[in-house]
């Protein structure tokens, strides 16, 4: 691929807010579209305050998910203002994706019904909570709470402990790439059409998403997922082992990487045992399974335990805390955290033709680019 930026050419206006569609506004930023961030002038996005740590007196998380944009300020409650926004979307938008709550903009004329009649080639994105239909649909949404709802928090832990949750906003970031997908399909299908469309996803779908193989397993046989801590319900072992110095994460996803397991751990037995023998065998017989090899793993530093099975050809890894991800020489090795100033953040995880994208751009100021860009649109 000749450009690391191949949609070099698009304008993106984004009416995001907090994570979902500010995401998908920096992935499209990043990877060369012209993408003007639009915010309320009183504060901006709430995210620019979702710190300590700040940089030039910005939330951090606020550069992390706004990057490679361009910024201005519509006050939403100013007729002259919206007339403007309307124009820069007629004039100079491709794509236009937005996370305000179900029907807020339909207010100010710029729903997609509205604006895609004004101009067929729009690629309108919605961001929803529930999703644009159902008894939910008018409810607010975020990230921990469609954890809880969608069944995922569920499954998180282990039994008999409170529930917890993907620390990072998972359904939010995986929303946005959903956004992004659906936004790269339209343009696509515009190519050849001319017309574009709109585009509806949800932190709700995309939960529901996640949850595609317990919901599957659910329907086939009706029984209702039990928590297994860093396990998981259809494969043994696959887990992390605590050893005698830190925790080692053990991926023995099938019966031939089994067998190896129990030779590199010193007890091939195990392999032939018809409690063990097969995948199917080891999932029933897990509470057995599971407290020998714990009991074997935790003989031994992590580093000897690391070194057998590498050596076996058994995918595993210690669990390593943010500072030793950092410096990881494979991290540093795909150069996916990138330096701006003073300030680093992880890059795109994609590369094209051996070059991932740059970091060009900080986060805009609230209401950096409104000189140019509001002043030219009238």
């Amino acid at each position: 691929m000749s450009s690391i930026r191949p949609l070099s050419g698009i304008t993106v206006i984004e009416i995001g807010h907090s994570v979902a569609a500010p995401y998908a506004g920096m992935i499209l930023g990043e990877l060369g579209a012209e993408v003007i961030k639009v915010e309320n002038p009183k504060g901006g996005d709430a995210c620019r305050g979702w710190g300590p740590p700040f940089t030039d007196g910005t939330a951090t998380a606020f550069h992390a998910f706004n990057r490679a944009k361009r910024g201005i300020t519509i006050d939403l409650g100013n007729p002259v203002q919206v007339e403007t926004l309307h124009r820069l979307i007629r004039e100079r938008a491709d794509v236009l994706i937005h996370n305000l709550k179900y029907g807020t903009l339909d207010r100010y004329g710029l729903s997609a019904a509205a604006l895609t009649v004004q101009k067929p080639s729009l690629v309108y994105c919605n961001i929803g909570a529930f999703g644009s239909s159902g008894p939910l649909r008018d409810r607010p949404g975020y990230d921990p709470m469609m954890q809880a709802y969608g069944g995922l928090m569920s499954l998180l832990g282990e039994d008999g402990r409170p529930p917890v949750r993907v620390t990072v906003s998972i359904i939010d970031m995986a929303t946005a790439m959903w956004a992004v997908i659906g936004i790269l399909a339209a343009l696509q299908e515009r190519g050849r059409t001319g017309r574009g469309g709109v585009i509806d996803t949800s932190l709700y779908e995309t939960t529901l998403a996640w949850m595609t193989l317990p919901i599957s397993a659910h329907l086939a046989n009706g029984e209702i997922p039990t928590r297994h801590g860093s396990g998981v319900e259809q494969i043994v072992p696959y887990q992390a082992f605590a050893s005698a110095d830190g925790h080692i994460m053990v991926a023995a996803g099938n019966d031939n990487l089994f067998r190896r397991l129990c030779t590199a751990i010193g007890r091939p037995g195990l392999a032939e045992d018809s409690r063990f023998r097969t995948n199917s065998d080891r999932v029933v017989n897990r509470r057995t399974l599971i407290p020998i090899l714990s009991d074997l793993f935790a003989t031994q530093p992590l580093a000897v335990w690391a070194a057998r099975l590498d050596a076996a050809g058994i995918p595993n890894g210690p669990i390593q805390t943010v500072d030793q991800v950092v410096v990881d020489p494979q991290t540093a090795a795909l150069g996916i955290i990138q330096q701006f100033g003073s300030i680093s953040l992880v890059g795109l995880p994609l590369s094209f033709g051996g070059s991932r994208p740059p970091f060009a751009k900080l986060a805009p100021r609230l209401g950096e680019d409104n000189p140019e860009i509001i002043d030219r649109a009238g």
